[in-house]
């Protein structure tokens, strides 16, 4: 008798042990709360900790990831993202505004030395370029 085909999506609808749903939840979590400190820190990026968020979610449990994709700060903008739509002129605006007036004061106020500011101002060009190449949702 031939052996079972081993199905990969099978290994993905199969729930996962209770412990292990557990750990992701709580990275879940965790990576939700770096994602918002995100929004007001411009070094640390918000999209990536919340798509990572919603795989944890995703994997553990259906009501955080509910919760997450509808979530009304920041559910369609990910849902958005997910699907590949893009994002909106207001948010790319917004995005990029923040962005540079955040590295700006960073740099003004620790009075970063230049290495720093290049850094800084490479991370916030690539940031840029990303964001106005995604495409424009209406």
């Amino acid at each position: 008798m031939a052996a079972p085909v081993h199905d990969p999506e099978e290994a993905v609808r199969r729930p996962l042990p209770m412990p292990v749903r557990a750990l992701l939840w709580a990275t879940g979590t965790l990576f939700v709360g770096i994602g918002i400190l995100g929004i007001f820190l411009p070094l640390l990026p918000t999209t990536v900790f919340l798509l990572i968020a919603a795989a944890c979610y995703a994997r553990s449990s259906d009501r955080a990831y509910r919760w997450l994709m509808t979530n009304r700060l920041f559910g369609q903008y990910l849902r958005n993202y997910q699907e590949e739509r893009g994002a909106t002129m207001r948010s790319k605006v917004f995005t990029i505004a923040f962005l540079w007036i955040g590295i700006g004061a960073t740099i003004y106020f620790i009075s970063a030395p230049l290495w720093l500011a290049a850094v800084l101002g490479a991370i916030a060009i690539g940031v840029t370029i990303h964001l106005v190449r995604l495409k424009t949702i209406r």
